[in-house]
Formats: C-alpha cells, sequence, structure tokens
C-alpha cells in the first residue's frame, strides 16, 4: 500500500455529501450478546454483550484496521461481518445486498467474496488433511473449475504466497507457523474474495516473520485488489498495514480515524493511554518528554458494563455527564470520528462539568524520558572513554615505534658499546628502558 494510494481516498462524514462510492461494507448498529444459562431449564440469567452497537464501513480497495484490549470484542466483531456469527442485532450489508439473517443457503454464493484467515496457524488447518486437499477445498465446496485444473491452481496459490508448489502433498504438521500462516492465506485467496477478515494474522509468530506475512498481504492486495480488515492488539503492526483504524473498547468504537490523525492526535482517552504504551528507542531524539500512561484497574465485565461511558471508570477526565450519559460517535474534525464527552485535540463537549473524585485515582503517570544527571553521566562516561582510548593509541604508537627502532640495525659504535659490557640476563635487568632487547621486545619481534 502506498502513501500515495492512502492520501487519496476519499474521507467521508457522517450526515456530509460524498461523490465516493458506495462502500463495499457497511455496518449499522450490529449486536451481539451471548445468553448465559443457569439452571434445570436453562433459564437466561444475563448476557455476555460482546459487541453493543458499532457502526463503520469499509470501502473499496481499503485497510480498515481494528484495535483494542482482549475481550474487547475484535474477534466477534470479524465473525460477525463475515457472518460465521448470527448477529443478536443491528445491519450487516455486503456489495449493496443485506446479509444480515442469511441463511447457510442464502450464504454460499456470498463466501466467494466473503473470506477469513484465522488466529490460529496450528488450529485452524485439519492435520489428517494435505495443503492440497486444504487450499483446494473452496474449489470443491463452491463448485469451481478453475481454468487447467484444480492442482495446478491451487500450486500456483501456494507459490503466490511463497511456498513451493512441491508442497502439495505435505501435511501440516510438516511446516513452521509462518507456514501454516502462508496455507491459510492461500485458502483465503483461493476463489479471489472481495473482502478479507485477518484476525490478528500474524500474532502467534515471530517478529521475523511477522513481517513477512505483512509484506505478503500488502503485496497481495496491490496485486489483487482486496479489502481487508486487520484486527489486531500490536499497534505497530496496525500503523504498518492500515488506511483507517478504528479502535474498540468494551464491545464499542470509541474512535474511527485515518492512521495519521489517529496517531499524532489522538482524541479518546483511551486511544491515548494505549499510545503512551508503544515504546520509544530514545525519547530524547524525539523532542520532548516521554510519559507513560498506566490505567488502573482491569477491564470492567461486558457481563455487566459501566454506565453512560464504558471507559469513565478508568478515565482521568470523566465527569458526571460520562457515568451518565453514552457520547455518541460524532465526527468533530473531517473524518475523525470520536465517542467522548472529553476529546483530546478538540474542544471540550462538556465543558464545567464535576469531575468525579474516582478520576483522579485512575490513572498513574510514569515519566520515562532520561534524567538530565543520567545524560550528563552518560556523556561524562563517554567523554572519559574517549579520552581512555586516546591514550591507549598514544601508548600504543609509541611502543610500536619502539619496537621497530629495537629492530633497526645496530650501527658499529652500539656494536663496540654491546662488545664492552657483558650481556645481561633476561630478567636480570630491573631498570631496563623501553626499547632494550629485553624480554618482551623479543616476544614482539618473534611473534611478528
Amino acid at each position: 500500500m502506498t502513501d500515495t494510494k492512502k492520501t487519496a481516498e476519499a474521507i467521508s462524514v457522517p450526515g456530509q455529501a460524498t461523490s465516493s462510492p458506495e462502500p463495499l461494507l457497511k455496518v449499522e448498529g450490529l449486536v451481539k450478546h451471548f445468553p448465559i444459562k443457569k439452571g434445570l431449564l436453562q433459564r437466561q440469567v444475563g448476557a455476555v454483550k460482546a459487541v453493543d452497537g458499532i457502526d463503520f464501513d469499509v470501502r473499496r480497495g481499503e485497510t480498515l484496521g481494528v484495535v483494542g484490549e482482549s475481550g474487547c470484542g475484535k474477534s466477534t466483531m470479524g465473525r460477525l461481518i463475515t457472518r460465521l456469527l448470527e448477529p443478536t442485532g443491528g445491519k450487516v450489508t455486503f456489495d449493496g445486498k443485506d446479509i444480515t439473517h442469511l441463511g447457510t443457503g442464502g450464504m454460499r454464493p456470498m463466501r466467494r467474496d466473503v473470506q477469513m484467515i484465522f488466529q490460529d496457524p496450528y488450529g485452524s488447518l485439519n492435520p489428517r488433511h494435505t495443503v492440497g486437499s486444504i487450499v483446494s477445498a473452496p474449489f470443491r465446496l463452491q463448485s469451481v473449475e478453475p481454468e487447467g485444473g484444480i492442482k495446478k491452481e491451487v500450486q500456483h496459490l501456494l507459490e503466490l504466497v511463497g511456498l513451493s508448489p512441491e508442497h502439495y502433498n505435505r501435511y501440516p504438521h510438516e511446516f513452521s507457523g509462518g507456514q501454516r500462516q502462508r496455507i491459510g492465506i492461500a485458502r483465503a485467496l483461493a476463489l479471489k474474495p472481495k473482502l478479507v477478515v485477518a484476525d490478528e494474522p500474524v500474532s502467534a509468530l515471530d517478529v521475523s516473520i511477522q513481517a513477512q506475512v505483512v509484506n505478503l498481504l500488502d503485496d497481495l492486495q496491490d496485486e489483487l485488489g482486496l479489502t481487508y480488515v486487520i484486527i489486531a492488539h500490536d499497534l505497530s503492526v496496525i500503523r504498518h498495514v492500515s488506511d483507517r483504524i478504528a479502535v474498540m473498547y468494551l464491545g464499542k468504537i470509541v474512535e474511527l480515524t485515518d492512521r495519521k490523525s489517529l496517531y499524532e492526535a489522538p482524541m479518546h482517552p483511551y486511544t491515548k493511554a494505549l499510545l503512551s504504551a508503544v515504546p520509544v528507542p530514545d525519547p530524547r531524539r524525539r523532542g520532548g518528554k516521554s510519559e507513560r500512561i498506566l490505567l488502573k484497574g482491569d477491564v470492567p465485565s461486558p457481563i455487566s458494563p459501566p454506565s453512560g461511558c464504558r471507559f469513565h471508570t478508568r478515565c482521568w477526565k470523566a465527569t458526571e455527564i460520562c457515568k451518565k450519559q453514552e457520547p455518541p460517535l460524532l465526527a468533530l474534525k473531517t473524518g475523525h470520528q470520536v465517542a467522548c464527552h472529553h476529546p483530546e485535540n478538540a474542544e471540550d463537549q462538556a465543558p464545567g462539568d464535576v469531575v468525579l473524585l474516582s478520576a483522579r485515582e485512575a490513572i498513574e503517570i510514569v515519566d520515562v524520558t532520561p534524567k538530565a544527571s543520567e545524560t550528563a553521566g552518560t556523556s561524562l562516561a563517554k567523554s572519559d572513554e574517549d579520552a581512555d582510548h586516546a591514550e591507549a593509541g598514544a601508548s600504543l604508537a609509541k611502543a610500536e615505534s619502539e619496537v621497530i627502532e629495537a629492530e633497526t640495525p645496530w650501527d658499529a659504535a652500539s656494536d663496540d658499546a654491546a662488545d664492552s659490557e657483558p650481556e645481561p640476563a633476561v630478567g636480570e635487568d630491573a631498570d631496563a628502558q623501553p626499547g632494550d632487547m629485553t624480554g618482551p621486545v623479543e616476544g614482539k619481534a618473534s611473534d611478528g
């Protein structure tokens, strides 16, 4: 994905007319509650509100990143938009068609256009089937006969994702984690889908393999014209691959904007806390202080989420209105939507409201900027080290010159002086000066 393509994407703002085409995927008020049942009669006594009313759209050819803490509903949302789960409420529109409550028969033709890459490369592949059988399954299920035959097409897909066509008859246990993830990508791309939902595609892989898989997804998007929804908890991965980013917290989208706006000027306090956790190699080179916001307490239970704004129990800016009234997701800037009464880098939506007492104890600020004394100590140590190196270099140069002088043939006067005095035994002359033909110099000469 080039920066030119990213900047060319039109920014849509609710309530404003745009000339951009109809989005490929549109989600309105999506809800998923998992019932909690107890007793002999299995009566429902509650529900886990995994996704509790979210709205967003995905434009053709773009990548939407979804980020948030574990348990915020990201993976459930991904399974809802691919219709692997039945929504409790809301509406999902794909390519102009309502697919919210389509049955198995109605979704079968749509499966060609909507595919998913699963998080676990070890559990998403059947260990009893060969790679050829796994990747060719979409062709058999959709009764599609590619040109040249299924085997040739599968081998082409394996080659496309960086595997050897000779792996056709191997089993999943013969591959590493990165190779298994590539097999899952090949299976998802078999029928050339329009939308690919990738649920934590690199979280189970080593860092070096993560870069390879991310670059592979990037190249395949340019080559095949894919549209991605990538779910991840790694902010660096999301920043690299996404055009726009949605931040989720406890079943809600709290901020939605393009990646540049999110990373340079986040509006929601939760987003600011997330970004503060990203390590900076050398804060002094970033031109300012580096502070980390530590949110105290745990994420509230999705069975009984807090009233009003769900983040108010851990927010340092929470007021009475945050406790009573849920903030809507509004566009406070062009293309920048946020659900907050007291946003960062924007005008306060409820000025003068009473700050909650719990807000003062909600976070802890940790300054991770190196102290001035530490910087001075480092500079002093470096100066001393440089001086030591210079002194050692001078001594070494002097010693080498003396060795060279000692190895130079003596003149006649020196020979006469040597004949007139008996040669001392090695180690007997305690007053030997550098340059005398003593043991260390002989050792040096012999080494040469």
